[in-house]
Protein backbone atom coordinates (compact mmCIF):
# COMPACT_ATOMS: atom_id res chain seq x y z
CA UNK A 1 0.00 0.00 0.00
CA UNK A 2 1.44 3.36 -1.02
CA UNK A 3 1.90 5.86 1.78
CA UNK A 4 -0.09 9.04 1.27
CA UNK A 5 2.11 12.12 1.33
CA UNK A 6 0.43 15.34 2.43
CA UNK A 7 0.89 18.25 0.08
CA UNK A 8 2.34 21.48 1.44
CA UNK A 9 -0.20 24.12 2.45
CA UNK A 10 -0.84 26.90 -0.03
CA UNK A 11 -3.01 28.85 2.44
CA UNK A 12 -3.62 28.14 6.11
CA UNK A 13 -5.72 29.47 8.99
CA UNK A 14 -5.83 28.36 12.63
CA UNK A 15 -8.73 28.64 15.07
CA UNK A 16 -7.86 27.95 18.72
CA UNK A 17 -10.87 26.98 20.83
CA UNK A 18 -9.99 25.74 24.32
CA UNK A 19 -8.53 22.22 24.14
CA UNK A 20 -9.37 22.08 20.45
CA UNK A 21 -7.56 23.67 17.54
CA UNK A 22 -9.01 23.77 14.03
CA UNK A 23 -6.74 24.01 11.00
CA UNK A 24 -8.11 25.12 7.61
CA UNK A 25 -5.48 24.27 5.00
CA UNK A 26 -5.62 24.72 1.23
CA UNK A 27 -3.54 22.08 -0.52
CA UNK A 28 -2.78 21.17 -4.10
CA UNK A 29 -3.67 17.95 -5.93
CA UNK A 30 -1.24 16.21 -8.29
CA UNK A 31 -3.14 17.89 -11.13
CA UNK A 32 -2.40 21.26 -9.46
CA UNK A 33 -6.00 21.93 -8.42
CA UNK A 34 -6.84 23.04 -4.88
CA UNK A 35 -8.80 21.34 -2.10
CA UNK A 36 -9.43 22.08 1.57
CA UNK A 37 -8.55 20.03 4.62
CA UNK A 38 -10.20 20.82 7.95
CA UNK A 39 -8.37 19.27 10.87
CA UNK A 40 -9.59 19.16 14.47
CA UNK A 41 -6.76 18.61 16.93
CA UNK A 42 -7.77 17.95 20.54
CA UNK A 43 -5.31 17.87 23.45
CA UNK A 44 -5.63 15.10 26.05
CA UNK A 45 -3.65 15.30 29.28
CA UNK A 46 -2.70 12.16 31.20
CA UNK A 47 -2.57 11.83 35.00
CA UNK A 48 1.24 12.03 34.91
CA UNK A 49 1.12 15.42 33.16
CA UNK A 50 2.09 14.09 29.74
CA UNK A 51 -0.26 14.71 26.86
CA UNK A 52 -1.15 13.65 23.36
CA UNK A 53 -3.20 15.09 20.51
CA UNK A 54 -6.03 13.32 18.74
CA UNK A 55 -6.67 14.52 15.18
CA UNK A 56 -9.63 14.20 12.84
CA UNK A 57 -9.42 15.40 9.27
CA UNK A 58 -11.99 16.21 6.57
CA UNK A 59 -11.01 16.54 2.92
CA UNK A 60 -13.28 18.89 1.02
CA UNK A 61 -13.10 19.25 -2.76
CA UNK A 62 -14.38 22.14 -4.89
CA UNK A 63 -17.31 20.20 -6.31
CA UNK A 64 -18.70 19.86 -2.76
CA UNK A 65 -18.07 23.42 -1.49
CA UNK A 66 -21.52 24.85 -2.24
CA UNK A 67 -23.50 21.91 -0.80
CA UNK A 68 -21.20 21.70 2.24
CA UNK A 69 -21.53 25.43 2.91
CA UNK A 70 -25.33 25.30 2.53
CA UNK A 71 -25.61 22.35 4.94
CA UNK A 72 -23.26 23.98 7.44
CA UNK A 73 -25.23 27.24 7.29
CA UNK A 74 -28.55 25.42 7.75
CA UNK A 75 -27.23 23.44 10.72
CA UNK A 76 -25.67 26.46 12.45
CA UNK A 77 -28.74 28.64 11.75
CA UNK A 78 -30.94 25.91 13.25
CA UNK A 79 -28.83 25.77 16.42
CA UNK A 80 -28.79 29.56 16.87
CA UNK A 81 -32.54 29.84 16.12
CA UNK A 82 -33.40 27.03 18.57
CA UNK A 83 -30.94 27.79 21.37
CA UNK A 84 -29.63 31.31 20.77
CA UNK A 85 -26.01 32.35 20.71
CA UNK A 86 -25.44 32.07 24.48
CA UNK A 87 -23.17 29.15 25.33
CA UNK A 88 -24.83 26.79 27.81
CA UNK A 89 -22.62 23.91 28.86
CA UNK A 90 -20.79 22.36 31.77
CA UNK A 91 -17.48 23.44 30.28
CA UNK A 92 -18.38 27.11 29.91
CA UNK A 93 -20.43 27.62 33.09
CA UNK A 94 -19.04 26.27 36.34
CA UNK A 95 -22.46 26.37 38.05
CA UNK A 96 -24.23 24.62 35.13
CA UNK A 97 -26.68 21.90 36.18
CA UNK A 98 -28.47 19.61 33.78
CA UNK A 99 -32.23 19.93 33.85
CA UNK A 100 -32.55 16.35 35.18
CA UNK A 101 -30.26 17.21 38.13
CA UNK A 102 -32.36 20.21 39.10
CA UNK A 103 -35.67 18.38 38.75
CA UNK A 104 -34.35 15.29 40.55
CA UNK A 105 -35.09 16.92 43.88
CA UNK A 106 -32.05 19.06 44.48
CA UNK A 107 -33.24 21.63 46.97
CA UNK A 108 -30.95 24.58 46.83
CA UNK A 109 -31.79 28.09 47.87
CA UNK A 110 -31.83 29.02 44.19
CA UNK A 111 -34.49 26.41 43.40
CA UNK A 112 -37.08 27.77 45.87
CA UNK A 113 -39.73 30.21 44.78
CA UNK A 114 -40.47 33.18 46.97
CA UNK A 115 -43.95 32.77 48.45
CA UNK A 116 -45.75 35.50 50.26
CA UNK A 117 -48.12 34.62 53.13
CA UNK A 118 -50.75 36.56 51.20
CA UNK A 119 -50.50 33.89 48.47
CA UNK A 120 -51.57 31.11 50.88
Amino acid sequence: MAERVEQEEIFSQVLRAGRRTYFFDVRSTKADDYYLTITESKKFTHDDGSYHYQKHKIYLYKEDFQDFQEMLNKATDFIVNEKGEEVISERHQRDYKKEEEVSAGENTAESFTDVSFEDI
